[in-house]
């Protein structure tokens, strides 16, 4: 198997490769300009509460497709499959991480409505704009997947789902954070503007060695580090739930759309 495809492939040739187990790596160079999604699966009835949730918490949360009708996505794809049209997956029971696999139609058979998908935004697509203004985050540079860390800032609750918020993390020198703010705050639907940049421990984050997901990448001298809410954040807070079954893309490992990374940002720029 190749761990990727090179930065031609499109979006639906990324997701066939997926799908005949040809890809199986991270997903941030796949099909450039094309929006990446992360993925959470429920089960029916904790569905309401979880699309509450990310209602009340759309910086690390922002819902961009919710299937409830089966595992086929029509908003972000014509007739995608995310139960194999991603690299890889992680499956969740009651809370603990059981299975890394490459396809979940043993968890979602046909015709079956005992599960929802949920696709929320990614900063990946902020990531593209970042990067064609010559502001690229160091992660893609370094050939990293982008460093994710725990922070104390708790959620608002919605029934059981509650926690703490995910950040993700690139570095800057200060007098690019202006400029990094404007561009970000333009894709609202993909986490848009940073949480905060500078100091770490005001997040309680003690480490920028030892991420919670992701690599680790540089800090150089007279950088800051500036912090994203991120989508990993469902990830963290169905774990403490603790659902029978939770389904969740590996880090990194994304759900690559048909729309654009464009057709996500709001006016200006």
């Amino acid at each position: 198997m190749v761990p990727h495809l090179t930065m031609a492939a499109t979006a639906a040739q990324f997701r066939l490769a997926c799908r005949c187990g040809e890809v199986t790596g991270p997903s941030c160079a796949a099909a450039p300009g094309s929006a990446q999604a992360n993925l959470i699966i429920l089960p029916c009835e904790m569905a309401d509460d979880f699309e509450e949730f990310c209602q009340l918490n759309p910086k690390p949360c922002p819902l961009l497709e919710v299937l409830r009708e089966g595992p086929y996505t029509k908003v972000l794809a014509d007739g995608a499959d995310i139960r194999t049209d991603l690299p890889k997956y992680r499956v969740y029971r009651h809370g603990k991480l059981t299975e890394e696999v490459t396809d979940i139609k043993h968890l979602w058979p046909d015709n079956s409505n005992c599960l929802v998908g949920f696709l929320l935004g990614c900063s990946f697509s902020f990531d593209d704009a970042l990067a064609k203004a010559g502001l690229p985050p160091r992660h893609l540079t370094e050939g990293l997947n982008v460093p994710m860390y725990r922070t104390n800032v708790k959620c608002a609750e919605a029934g059981a789902f509650r926690g703490e918020l995910v950040v993700s993390m690139r570095p800057y020198r200060p007098e690019d954070v202006a400029e990094v703010v404007r561009i970000t705050e333009r894709f609202p639907r993909v986490h848009g503007a940073p949480v905060a940049w500078g100091d770490p421990r005001a997040l309680g984050i003690d480490d920028l060695a030892a991420p919670l997901f992701g690599d680790a990448v540089p800090l150089r001298a007279g950088e800051v580090p500036v912090f994203w809410a991120c989508g990993a954040t469902p990830q963290l807070v169905a774990m403490q739930c603790a659902p029978p079954l939770c389904v969740a893309h590996a880090p990194g490992h994304m759900f690559v759309a048909d729309v654009t990374n464009e057709a996500l940002a709001g006016p200006g720029g």
